[in-house]
């Protein structure tokens, strides 16, 4: 204790322990515990080089912007002959037992009217699946169609899902209470994003309660320290470890979310393995200037993710010779990484990635009277890296295009609202399995809803058994 106390003394942070003599031994224990994962010296390195960049993003003049170079980017869109090129390619490594995939899910669905993980959500479908379990289904169609192009028995796609505090037990509850949707639990594996402490306004960690230092999660960008973490406390495992163990190559990874998001999607995988890098993203073409979505580009000659409000008006507007715009790369949070970039690149810049700075009202124990108070303005900061502040780091990056109505259907918002809610997303899910359908020569009615399910088809393939069928009832198709 004298020592931990010493060390916070030194970084000026000693008022943590200002109720040390009143807390129970078990109060004592618990804030001890957090006090030593936090190391106060780099906390204070960490928020001065967090408020120096939020301070030069503020009073920067404007940042040169460009579109990526035409030779990082591979659409697929109306494509279909190169899009077969990588889905071989991509089918040929995860056949080989060398693609994982990687959920970020630390999210809650508040804005949902939901306490539950957004996981969880139905999005009214006929069959009532959750998000969870539609991803999952995918990984298990996968990994068939994966065999099959193998010649092989059985080819295992490892899944890593990272929670948060607030929605890690939730997860594997509903996880275990149905079954891991079929899949093998040995191969999902859990794990915790990090958190930060919340910093006052005067620099000094703030104190959620007497016993409890205030925290808040460090963001998606969090990632990259978490799969270097320990799986459980005392285990010697971590995310790395595991992948490295099971000879994992190229991971996957995307946000709960998206109902239409391809789990594992080898035609990404392929255009990443191909082009021979150690990062990819996949995107959808922005088409209306002022949809508010970051586009991939370049910003001061580095890869990044620059937001709407970053671009000035008319470089937002320009278009090519084609009339497409010029940055129209919209970013959905969907990348692709080789473990030896995750494993041994990014804890070498990983230092030189300046956290992002949100001002907020944080409830705090004021340290005048020990009462815990919700101020009425902004009181202190919250920091949070992007997963996406690697880009500009990274020297050699894979862009994929692809079409958006096949591909992206975020949820974000309550039943009822204009746009990102469970209506648009079940509408979009089910318009993409209506044009399978047509296309595989079936018929379906009016005002009739047709689900299948990832058992039957992973993307629109395998739906021969339903030319000439006639569909003329809202239904879920479990098998053909």
């Amino acid at each position: 204790m004298e020592a931990l106390r010493a060390k916070y003394t030194d970084a000026g942070q000693a008022h943590v322990f200002t109720y040390w003599d009143t807390l129970s031994p078990t109060e004592q224990h618990e804030l001890q515990e957090q006090l030593e994962a936090i190391d106060p010296q780099r906390l204070n390195e960490t928020v001065k080089q967090a408020l120096e960049a939020d301070e030069a993003a503020r009073n920067e003049k404007q940042a040169k912007v460009d579109p990526p170079p035409a030779d990082s980017v591979v659409s697929t869109v109306d494509n279909a002959a190169e899009e077969a090129h990588f889905r071989n390619v991509g089918l040929d490594a995860i056949g080989r037992g060398e693609v994982g995939v990687l959920l970020l899910a630390g999210g809650q669905g508040t804005r949902l009217g939901s306490s539950a993980p957004k996981g969880c959500f139905d999005i009214q479908l006929p069959s009532g699946k959750s998000l969870f379990q539609l991803q999952a289904e995918r990984i298990a169609k996968l990994e068939q169609l994966a065999a099959k192009h193998a010649n092989k028995e059985r080819v295992v796609v490892p899944w890593y899902i990272m929670t948060s505090g607030p929605t890690r037990k939730p997860t594997e509850d509903f996880f275990a209470q149905h079954n891991f949707f079929g899949l093998d639990k040995a191969n999902v594996i859990f794990f915790e994003q990090g958190t930060l402490p919340c910093i006052a306004n005067d620099g000094k960690i703030m104190l959620d309660a007497k016993s409890r230092v205030a925290t808040a999660p460090d963001g998606n960008g969090g990632i990259y320290a978490a799969l270097r973490a320990p799986l459980a406390k005392g285990s010697d495992s971590s995310v790395i470890k595991d992948l490295e163990a099971r000879g994992i190559k190229y991971v996957h990874a995307y946000g709960v979310d998206n109902c239409l998001v391809k789990v594992g999607d080898p035609v990404f995988v392929g255009v990443c393995v191909a082009k021979q890098v150690p990062l990819g993203v996949k995107v959808v073409q922005k088409t209306d200037p002022a949809e508010s979505v970051g586009v991939v580009a370049q910003k001061n000659g580095a890869f990044s993710v620059v937001e709407y409000s970053e671009i000035p008006k008319e470089l937002s507007e320009a278009r090519d010779a084609n009339g497409d715009l010029l940055l129209r790369a919209a970013n959905i949070a969907n990348h692709f990484y080789t473990t030896d970039f995750l494993a041994r690149e990014v804890p070498a810049f990983e230092a030189k990635m300046a956290y992002h700075v949100a001002r907020k009202k944080i409830p705090a124990v004021d340290l005048a009277d020990g009462e815990r108070k919700k101020p009425e303005s902004p009181n202190g900061i919250k920091m949070e890296l992007f997963i996406f502040d690697v880009f500009p780091f990274c020297p050699k990056l894979a862009i994929h295009e692809v079409a958006r109505r096949e591909e992206f259907s975020p949820l974000k918002n309550a039943s009822g609202t204009a746009s990102d809610n469970p209506e648009t997303s079940r509408r979009d899910l089910l318009a993409q399995q209506r044009r399978w359908l047509d296309k595989a020569g079936a018929r379906v009615a009016d005002g009739v809803d047709v689900e299948l399910s990832p058992k039957v088809t992973y993307a629109g393939e395998g739906l021969e058994g339903v030319q000439g069928r006639s569909f003329d009832q809202t239904q879920n198709v479990e098998s053909l």
